[in-house]
């Protein structure tokens, strides 16, 4: 009898999720958005200031817990990423995709989920966040108006 593997289910890391979206935005602004405190409230809540340094360890008021890995900035960050009910946290990397000056692809991937319930959980966590940061680049300036027309 075959067995079937479930949606997300991976030999070595348990469940994973992928997310993406390209966003009309430059790779430098999503990061400034991302690392932004409006923007960190979004993928971890309300949290101290943080510096995005490797090794730092984080815990917000909403009870999501972690630590960086991995920090690029303009590019990746690789972190663990726990809410205070898991038995362990998971492993999140968000990554900037971006070969176009004012498009960039911004991709939450998690691993290390325990179960099928959780990766859906996390998938629409992360098709929220990123709906959210859409709305909230979405507002061009006047400065970044002209700077494009040239």
């Amino acid at each position: 009898m075959e067995s079937r593997k479930l949606v997300g289910q991976t030999a070595s890391t348990g469940f994973q999720v992928g997310v993406r979206r390209t966003l009309p935005i430059s790779p430098e602004r999503a990061w400034t958005f991302l690392t932004s405190p409006e923007g960190i409230e979004l993928w971890l809540g309300h949290v101290s200031p943080l510096a995005f340094t490797e090794g730092e360890m984080f815990t917000s008021d909403e009870g999501i817990f972690g630590q960086f890995r991995v920090v690029k900035p303009f590019k990746q960050l690789r972190l663990k990423w726990g809410k205070k009910d898991w038995e362990k946290p998971s492993t999140l990397q968000i990554r900037l995709l971006s070969n176009h000056p004012d498009r960039t692809a911004i991709s939450f991937h998690q691993e290390n989920l325990d179960h099928p319930n959780t990766r859906e959980q996390m998938k629409l966590q992360w098709e929220n966040v990123l709906d959210a940061i859409r709305r909230k680049t979405n507002n061009v300036t006047d400065e970044e108006e002209m700077n494009h027309d040239e």
